[in-house]
């Protein structure tokens, strides 16, 4: 009888026992006078001594316009040194930060302000064409809790000088009354499914969490990480800022947004020995007509998460960039963000084909999503996560908390991943899209696997559409690579005899690009919405576009 799918990641570093700005406090002791944050499209630099002033002043000024512990406070914004430092000031006040999505339209803004109940927003001028402040004057009169809005382009000095008229006094005993189970951020998911729900988050997660990132990158004071995901999301707050910030190493922040020729230049310039990005950044900075005129030869390390890493794009960032040493993380918001990481020495095999294993101080389980049975090893199933990581629940809404998280303390994540006889997680799609093509159950994530390692295809992503015969039929989107072509009858015979009959796609899709979050992440909920649209106007044929 094989093992069951169940690890514990046991280790001999224990948990951060302390709220985020007390941990700070910690690393502006040791390494004050080192560069902590630097980003390039505002010119911006500072020491973490500097970083911590500037936190301090700023969470005075939150004081001083009646900020209260447990008050949400809105940040909507790109990523610009503002962020930064009122992720920092928030939590040494207290404040609920509240991380609103720079693409938000008006709708989605007023439900989020509304939800969490903020009273107080800082916010950009915009974000590229978007107004942000015409928005908000839209949706503002239907928000009756928002009373404080600042507008960091135009108030950040106003935001400073009123707090100067505040004793530091006054924050000093504020943050003497702070626990590190503290509600700390909401974070409100992409809403697929109905509306979003806010992932309510500690400091004990999410610190933690940051922390045993680093930890696994063997983050240092020598260490400069650029950073171009977003801010507002845990990839760039939790294992970019709070990694770097609980190990004294530097942030380098490109620009507002991912643009990968800025990628490449701030890597260049500033010598960064570590680079954060979804498979789709790094596809596209791997394929940019000017990749070769920087030198990447400092990096050695990073993060590639946020959705499935193709295998020859992973061997192309070691070689090609130089990080030998990168890891793939998988998690969810809900578990702040990270349960599984590859390790930095793992054998290459587990560096490009699994999420790795189970992170510190956590709980991972496979089980049948049916019977709530555990799988045993090598066995697909749901995978679900327990330990300190877990969210507090979603804010204001106890039943979705209770539909996620078990009574045992589970998170069911909704992913469909095995694991191995060593422990190592593959994810092989969501539950939602596995696709049961007459009986058969059909895994995307390895269809797209093997389409990867036709040389023509940069990225191919797959789902299900609706089948009157067979339930479902299978359906590719293809990316090709710059300067390619490639057509269905050629991949079709490309996959005879390579991989299963019911395994070939029935339908083709050629695109330039595929419909995504601000983080990268794949929307296939919506390409399939697409999809059913263009299938009925064209009775099922191969769907090309130009």
């Amino acid at each position: 009888m094989s093992s069951p799918s169940y690890v514990h990641g046991t280790s001999t570093t224990p948990l951060l026992g302390e709220t985020i700005g007390h941990n700070l406090r910690r690393t502006v002791e040791q390494y004050g006078d080192r560069e902590a944050l630097v980003v390039v499209s505002q010119g911006y630099r500072a020491t973490w001594r500097q970083l911590w002033d500037e936190t301090t002043k700023v969470a005075l000024g939150l004081l001083a316009f009646g900020v209260e512990k447990g008050d949400r406070v809105g940040l909507w914004s790109p990523n610009r040194f503002e962020w930064v430092v009122t992720q920092f000031a928030a939590a040494r006040i207290g404040a609920i930060l509240v991380n609103l999505n720079p693409a938000y339209k008006t709708a989605e803004l007023e439900y989020a302000l509304n939800q969490s109940g903020t009273s107080v927003l800082l916010l950009s001028r915009g974000f590229r064409q978007t107004d942000y402040r015409k928005m908000l004057e839209e949706v503002r009169p239907r928000c009756p809790q928002l009373r404080v809005s600042l507008v960091l382009d135009d108030d950040w000095k106003l935001l400073l000088e009123n707090g100067a008229r505040v004793s530091e006094r006054m924050l000093t005993a504020r943050e003497a009354t702070l626990q590190f189970d503290d509600p700390i951020n909401i974070q409100y998911t992409s809403g697929t499914t109905g509306f979003p729900k806010g992932a309510t988050l500690s400091h004990h997660n999410v610190l933690n969490n940051g922390f045993f990132v680093g930890e696994a990158l063997r983050l240092g004071v020598e260490d400069r990480v650029c950073i171009p995901v977003p801010f507002y999301h845990c990839f760039g707050m939790v294992m970019g800022n709070l990694a770097c910030a609980s190990h004294g190493s530097t942030l380098v922040i490109p620009g507002e947004a991912f643009e990968p020729l800025a990628v490449l230049q701030a890597v260049g310039a500033e010598r960064c020995t570590a680079l954060y990005g979804v498979p789709t950044m790094f596809i596209a900075e791997l394929d940019h007509p000017r990749f070769g005129e920087f030198d990447l030869s400092t990096l050695r390390t990073g993060i590639m998460a946020g959705s499935p890493c193709p295998i020859e794009v992973m061997k192309n960032v070691q070689s090609r960039m130089n990080m030998r040493e990168v890891t793939i993380c998988y998690g969810m918001t809900e578990t702040s963000p990270v349960s599984t990481q590859s390790g930095l020495d793992d054998p290459l095999d587990k560096r490009v084909g699994t999420v790795g294993r189970v992170h510190p101080h956590v709980e991972v389980k496979i089980i049948d999503a049916a019977t709530g049975g555990v799988v045993p090893r090598g066995s697909p199933g749901e995978l679900c996560t327990r330990g300190y990581s877990v969210m507090l629940g979603y804010w204001n809404n106890p039943e979705a908390t209770r539909t996620s998280i078990d009574a045992a303390g589970w998170m069911h994540t909704g992913d469909l991943a095995t694991m191995d006889g060593d422990g190592y997680v593959k994810i092989v799609g969501r539950i939602k899209d596995m696709i049961i093509r007459g009986g058969e159950n059909v895994y995307p994530r390895e269809i797209e696997e093997f389409l990867h390692t036709h040389p023509s295809v940069s990225e191919a992503q797959v789902i299900g559409v609706p089948s009157e015969k067979y339930g479902e039929e299978v359906m590719a989107w293809v990316k090709p690579k710059p300067g390619a072509t490639v057509t269905q009858e050629e991949l079709i015979r490309y996959c005879t005899g390579r991989i299963s009959t019911f395994k070939i796609p029935r339908y083709w899709k050629f695109v330039d690009e595929f419909p995504m979050t601000v983080t990268g992440k794949i929307q296939k909920f919506r390409m399939r919405e697409v999809a059913v649209v263009e299938l009925g106007l064209q009775s099922a044929a191969a769907i090309r576009t130009a």
